[in-house]
């Protein structure tokens, strides 16, 4: 009896702490996904006025409308670094599904990328499956130190996974982004996404050193800590940087969800791995999870299949053909003649010219 109250307390306290984190991630979506449609717009303004983003350019560093949508999302990524100090990466990172519901309604409305009545279908299979994830998400103990965060990280299973992550990224970003990272959307999505899931895991290291240390057990003395801080600012640089090329290429209707699949897949994955989310759990919370996450991942392929996509323009489309002259023949019968044969004295006038693009 009396060891039952304290475990029944320490349940309780896990899940306040789930519940915390998981309105956190909520929050946390809700900034990320306006911040898309803001940055997409101070893009399109940048890109009018100079080199697009796409292509290298970084005039859209001199577009407030970008630096307003960046504000935004880095309150949306604060709210989701303390959602990771609260709850485990298997229940906050999922609930990034809800970034793509606000940002799909705002480009419906905003950046007129239309939303079919499929798309709400999309939506409503997102919050069903976030609602799913966070009813049987596993209560994760916080570990007591840095050092215990580190003890995992350099564990042989997430060493491998990380060695992947680095050399699958460094081959998206020297081979295939200059070739084919205008035509397909996998590469900028892909460095993304793997990148990100070692954010995610640093970033969480730095939050528990955060919430240890304003708890009264200090972490800063640790060179661990500050690993995992520089880990996170390179990996965040590099996230924005391809995130943003991938935004100035492709439809935000395509980008959001294709981002979202592969950086959760990703996370969770590594997540599973470091910090073991899954032991000490039933086969039918995980299976629940699972379907959670799959719900939701169908949920962004719907939204995704019921978008306008937009339309990739040629630099060679504003290049004219050869103009071509409408003449008036002696008969009163029109023709089109080559600029060769505008002195034949068969014909009148010139009427007009056309180009055809």
């Amino acid at each position: 009896m009396n060891r039952a109250a304290p475990d029944a307390a320490a349940a309780g306290g896990l899940f306040a702490a789930n519940l915390k984190g998981s309105l956190l991630a909520v929050a946390s979506s809700a900034f990320i996904g306006v911040s898309f449609i803001v940055k997409k717009k101070g893009l399109r303004r940048a890109g009018a006025a100079g080199s697009r983003a796409g292509v290298g350019g970084y005039g859209y560093l001199l577009e407030p409308l970008w630096w307003v949508g960046m504000v935004t999302m880095l309150i949306g990524e604060i709210a989701n670094f303390v959602a990771y100090m609260f709850a485990p990466a298997v229940l906050v990172t999922p609930l990034g599904a809800l970034s793509i519901i606000v940002s799909a309604v705002l480009a419906h409305f905003i950046l007129n990328e239309k939303l079919q009545r499929m798309g709400v279908l999309g939506c409503v299979l997102c919050i069903v499956g976030s609602t799913v994830i966070i009813l049987h998400a596993p209560e994760e103990e916080t570990p007591s130190s840095v050092e215990q965060i580190w003890n995992l990280a350099t564990q042989p299973a997430f060493l491998c996974y990380a060695a992947f992550a680095l050399v699958a990224s460094l081959i998206l970003m020297m081979h295939c982004a200059p070739r084919y990272g205008q035509t397909n959307i996998a590469v900028y999505v892909g460095i993304c996404s793997v990148i990100g899931s070692l954010t995610v895991m640093s970033i969480k290291a730095v939050g528990i050193a955060i919430k240890l240390t304003i708890e009264g057990i200090n972490q800063a003395g640790y060179f661990q800590t500050w690993l995992f801080a520089t880990v996170s600012a390179i990996c965040i640089i590099i996230q924005l940087v391809y995130l943003n090329k991938a935004l100035d290429t492709f439809n935000t209707a395509v980008v959001s969800p294709i981002y979202y699949a592969m950086f959760t897949s990703l996370t969770i994955l590594a997540s599973a791995i470091m910090f073991k989310d899954w032991s000490g759990q039933s086969a039918s919370s995980i299976a629940s999870e699972i379907c959670g996450f799959l719900t939701v991942l169908s949920g962004t392929v719907v939204l995704h299949s019921t978008r306008e996509s937009d339309q990739t323009i040629s630099p060679d489309l504003y290049t004219p053909l050869p103009p071509i002259y409408w003449h008036i023949q002696g008969n009163g019968e029109a023709a089109k003649q080559k600029e060769d044969d505008l002195l034949s004295a068969d014909f009148i006038t010139v009427v007009r010219q056309d180009y055809f693009v």
